[in-house]
């Protein structure tokens, strides 16, 4: 079992940067890819970032690609996102999320991670 907690969330102006962590306990962290999703007002959760185990390969959706950064920490069991150039149209509720496999196919699947967070609000003011 995997508990995950983000933080990290708040109230931001347009322009300004962001880094949300999200703090991995209860198996050994290292052995997960991890994943990054929103879930925007009356919306689908839809997929933001993902790495591998090791932090050696990262994934983004394409149209958020050059202002979020997904990194790790595995000593600190932590997975960040940097979300730089904040826009209004990124508010939404971010969730990290961890896998029993070690593998990243279909990583912009939600239903491909087992293991999720309570998320974090973000709220961009315009």
């Amino acid at each position: 079992q995997v508990l995950l907690v983000e933080s990290g969330g708040g109230l931001v102006q347009a322009g300004d940067s962001l880094r949300l962590s999200c703090a991995a306990s209860g198996r050994t962290f290292v052995n997960n890819p991890m994943a990054w999703f929103r879930q925007a007002p009356g919306k689908d959760r839809a997929f933001v970032a993902a790495i591998s185990r090791t932090g050696g390969s990262t994934y983004y959706e394409h149209s958020i690609k050059g202002r979020f950064t997904i990194t790790r920490d595995n000593a600190k069991n932590t997975t960040y996102l940097q979300i730089d150039v904040l826009e209004f149209e990124d508010t939404a509720v971010y969730y990290c999320a961890a896998r029993q496999t070690w593998d990243l196919d279909n990583y912009d699947r939600s239903y491909t991670w087992q293991y999720w967070g309570q998320g974090t609000q973000v709220t961009v003011s315009s």
